[in-house]
């Protein structure tokens, strides 16, 4: 039987680190921008790096929306949350269950509200 390949999470900067530590220890694989060092740079230049490291990006920043549908950009999804509407632990819940369900392919040039 093939395994299912699953959705990676790269958090922005703006995210808080918890929430990606919260999803590495329910077994998702997940980065920030913060351990990964690239804090500082421009909002096209994270959604780059998403894209070559192959990961959604998890970001409370509305300008990766426009820049997504505007710029016609392939991505491998981008996921938003307003930074006030979500708790930390309900930010992992929903994160884990778009993991559990879509799939790379699914996610694809896709943007998702939680």
């Amino acid at each position: 039987m093939k395994e299912r390949k699953l959705l990676r999470i790269y958090a922005d900067e703006n995210v808080n680190i918890a929430i990606v530590e919260g999803l590495k220890r329910r077994g998702i694989e997940a980065c920030s921008a913060i351990e990964k060092r690239k804090l500082g740079l421009s909002d096209e230049e994270q959604l780059m790096y998403a894209i070559k490291e192959g990961a959604t990006i998890f970001t409370h920043d509305d300008d990766f929306l426009s820049m997504a549908t505007e710029s016609k950009i392939e991505h491998c999804g981008i996921i938003y949350v307003h930074q006030e509407h979500l708790s930390i632990g309900e930010c992992i819940r929903r994160l884990k269950a778009i993991v559990e369900t879509m799939s790379p392919e699914e996610m694809h040039n896709s943007i998702l509200f939680l």
